[in-house]
């Protein structure tokens, strides 16, 4: 308990030391994130996103607004795994009518995604994050079809969620107590194979494995396989997977 209490005591004072370790995989080679500088405040940020083809309800290509901030956490900033998950479900296409829900969404950005595509969607995260979230959802006008939500991981989900038919998560394995909670959570929110869950993931250090261990209990995976830009991104140790509830 010590241990755990002087870990998030150190989380507190600097959110992203965890991702700038300098921690080797098996063959030696580092995978670094580059530091980021502590003058992301307040910033603006516009993000592209092409879907496969422009529909009545989605335009092409899909713009979206972040405003982003480093001071809240690592969260109030853009990921590359964000990026690659809101790439894929622009090309995959319309979303009207489903309910989507976002795991961790930091600044929102692939809820926002989903939003415009035409989802009802859920964003969810820690509490100093949900200001951040909320401006998003605002500049970019989609208040009708987001919704802001606090989820802490572990935590019961709220009842105002209503059961998603598609789960988010990008960019969520990066502390490693939260790994079982994480765990926890989504197989609360997955009781069965009906919800389809779409995973992205940076590779950073070792310690990633031990999140994958607990997770092979409640869930088995595969790469997503229809995603033109995989052979890219894959060069960046980015996976997208697709869980399935065992």
């Amino acid at each position: 308990m010590l241990d755990l209490a002087l870990e998030e005591k150190l989380d507190e004072l600097d959110p992203l030391r965890h991702l700038r370790e300098d921690d080797s995989d098996e063959d030696g080679a580092a995978h670094l994130v580059p530091v980021q500088p502590p003058s992301i405040r307040n910033q603006s940020i516009e993000l592209t996103f092409h879907p496969s083809a422009a529909t009545d309800t989605v335009p092409a290509p899909i713009t979206v607004k972040l405003s982003v901030d480093a001071s809240p956490g690592c969260g109030g900033i853009a990921w590359p795994a964000g990026e690659v998950l809101g790439s894929y479900i622009a090309r995959k296409g319309s979303l009207q009518g489903k309910n989507v829900l976002e795991l961790g969404s930091g600044t929102g950005l692939v809820g926002l995604v989903a939003g415009a595509l035409g989802a009802h969607v859920w964003i969810t995260d820690q509490a100093p994050l949900l200001g951040i979230m909320k401006q998003n959802v605002s500049l970019n006008h989609l208040k009708s079809c987001v919704t802001v939500a606090e989820l802490n991981w572990g935590e019961p989900v709220p009842a105002a969620i209503p059961k998603p038919d598609l789960i988010l998560a990008a960019d969520c394995v990066y502390f490693e107590p939260a790994f079982p909670l994480l765990v926890q959570t989504l197989a609360e929110l997955v009781p069965d194979r009906s919800t389809e869950v779409l995973f992205c993931y940076k590779k950073r250090r070792k310690a990633d494995k031990r999140f994958f261990t607990l997770l092979r209990k409640e869930f088995t995976w595969e790469e997503v396989a229809d995603d033109p830009e995989r052979e890219v991104y894959s060069r960046e140790a980015i996976s997208l997977l697709r869980l399935h509830r065992k």
